[in-house]
């Protein structure tokens, strides 16, 4: 999955309609160019990209005044706002997604229900223990994972990676459980 195409949808989402610079500008002041792939470039092809597959609508505007083109502005349509809650829904119960994925879905995670968000984040630490669980279950009974060298520093890291996870999975839960953020249909 592409953070990109999280943020871009949910940057734009959050403005009703938007040009490009305006979404790089709010992406930027989240910071997601230090922690995701979400440069100037990677943000207008996610647009045009996007457009081109019927999820956004591209309104042209008035031509600068200095003399340059006119501006594309771009609002979410239907089906681009069914793929933003689907992705953003992937990528908060994947047991796995990349760091910039679950970064970008945690951002926005106020777009979704608490209801809805909590179940999400159940899903991924149900799935994240069961990933833990398929890893141990190759292993012999008593696995001395320091005796099998550059094998058990993997087989370790997956654990305390599917562990780490779980457990702060499990402190959003609770942190939502106790109100937490102000979740969609919550805003006044």
């Amino acid at each position: 999955m592409n953070s990109v195409r999280l943020l871009v949808s949910g940057a734009l989402r959050r403005r009703g309609r938007a040009h490009g610079y305006q979404i790089r500008a709010d992406l930027e002041s989240w910071g997601a160019h230090e922690w995701s792939t979400a440069t100037s470039g990677s943000v207008y092809h996610a647009l045009k990209s996007m457009t081109r597959q019927g999820l956004l609508i591209a309104h042209e505007t008035a031509p600068s005044e200095a003399g340059g083109p006119p501006r594309i502005e771009y609002e979410l349509t239907e089906a681009g706002e069914r793929e933003y809650l689907a992705l953003l829904g992937r990528a908060l119960t994947d047991h796995a997604p990349g760091l910039d994925v679950l970064g970008a879905a945690v951002g926005l995670i106020e777009d979704l229900p608490r209801d809805q968000a909590l179940e999400m984040l159940r899903a991924r630490a149900r799935a994240m223990d069961e990933w833990r669980a398929s890893i141990t279950a190759h292993l012999p009974g008593e696995a001395d994972l320091d005796a099998w060298g550059p094998v058990g520093e993997v087989i370790s890291l997956w654990l305390r990676t599917a562990d780490n996870g779980a457990e702060w999975t499990r402190r959003l839960i609770r942190r939502l459980e106790d109100g937490a953020f102000t979740m969609a249909g919550e805003r006044e």
